[in-house]
C-alpha cells in the first residue's frame, strides 16, 4: 500500500486517465479528491474510486482554469481531509481547428484548462504540501511530434514541459518532486472522437493503443516513494508510437 495516510488530488479525474489513476491510487490507500468540471460525472467517479478500494472519496467540482476554484478545491481537501501530499494535473481540453481559423477565445480556453490549470494546482501544492509530496503533469507526445488542426493544445502540452522542469527546480528546496508523464494514444473518448483520427488522417494502429490503466501505473509510480530520485523528469507512455511516427 503505497499511498496510506495520503491525500491526492486527480484532476479531469471524472474520467479516462484520470478516473483509472484515482482508483489505483486510492485502492493503494490513499484519500482521493475527484476535481473535475462536470459534477454529476465526479460524484460518480468517487464513489466509483471508493468501490475501487480507497478509504474515501471526494468530489470537487472544479473549472481548473480559475483560480479561485482550485485554491477552493485545495482548501476543502485539507478541510476534509487534514493534508495533502499528490496533486495530478490531467485535465485537459483540445479543439480541432486549422491555425488560421483560430481565436482568441480558443487559445485562452485551451490554455487556461490544458497550462494554467496546472499552474495554478501547483502553486496551491507548493504553499500547502508537506516534505515528500509530489506533482505529476500530464504532457502529450503532441508536446514533441504533432499533428494538424491541434495548435493550442500541443504548444500548451509543449509549455506543461517547461513547467515541471521550472517547478523541480523551486520545489526540490521544499522537498516537492515534479515530473511529467507524455502519453500516446490512449483508449479514451478524447482520442476516438478526434476528427483527424475519424477522417483517417491519422492512422492509429491498435497495437499502438494504451489503456488508462497503463497510464495510471506510470503516474503511480512517479508519485510513490519508489520514484524518490525522480526529479523534473518528462517520462514517455506510448508503447513506442513517437518512434515511428
Amino acid at each position: 500500500m503505497r499511498f496510506t495516510d495520503r491525500v491526492a488530488i486527480v484532476t479531469g479525474g471524472a474520467s479516462g486517465i484520470g478516473l483509472a489513476t484515482a482508483k489505483l491510487l486510492g485502492a493503494e490507500g490513499a484519500r482521493v479528491v475527484i476535481a473535475d468540471i462536470d459534477a454529476e460525472h465526479a460524484d460518480a467517479a468517487a464513489d466509483a474510486v471508493k468501490q475501487a478500494g480507497a478509504p474515501d472519496a471526494w468530489a470537487s467540482t472544479c473549472n481548473v482554469g480559475e483560480e479561485t476554484q482550485v485554491a477552493a478545491t485545495v482548501n476543502g481537501a485539507i478541510e476534509r481531509f487534514g493534508r495533502l501530499d499528490i496533486v495530478v494535473n490531467n485535465a485537459g481540453l483540445m479543439v480541432f481547428k486549422p491555425l488560421i481559423e483560430l481565436t482568441k477565445e480558443d487559445w485562452q480556453r485551451i490554455l487556461n484548462v490544458d497550462l494554467m490549470g496546472a499552474f495554478f494546482f501547483t502553486k496551491q501544492a507548493f504553499l500547502h504540501m508537506p516534505k515528500g509530496g509530489a506533482i505529476v503533469n500530464v504532457s502529450s507526445i503532441h508536446a514533441i511530434e504533432t499533428e494538424p488542426l491541434v495548435t493550442p493544445y500541443a504548444a500548451a502540452k509543449a509549455a506543461i514541459l517547461s513547467l515541471t522542469r521550472s517547478a523541480a527546480l523551486e520545489g526540490k528546496p521544499k522537498g516537492i518532486r515534479v515530473n511529467a508523464i507524455l502519453p500516446g494514444a490512449v483508449d479514451t473518448p478524447m482520442l476516438w472522437d478526434n476528427p483527424n483520427v475519424k477522417s483517417g488522417q491519422e492512422k492509429i494502429n491498435h497495437a499502438d493503443v494504451g489503456k488508462p490503466e497503463e497510464i495510471a501505473a506510470t503516474i503511480a509510480f512517479l508519485a510513490s516513494d519508489e520514484a524518490s530520485f525522480v526529479q523534473g523528469a518528462a517520462v514517455r507512455v506510448d508503447g513506442g508510437r513517437l518512434d515511428r511516427l
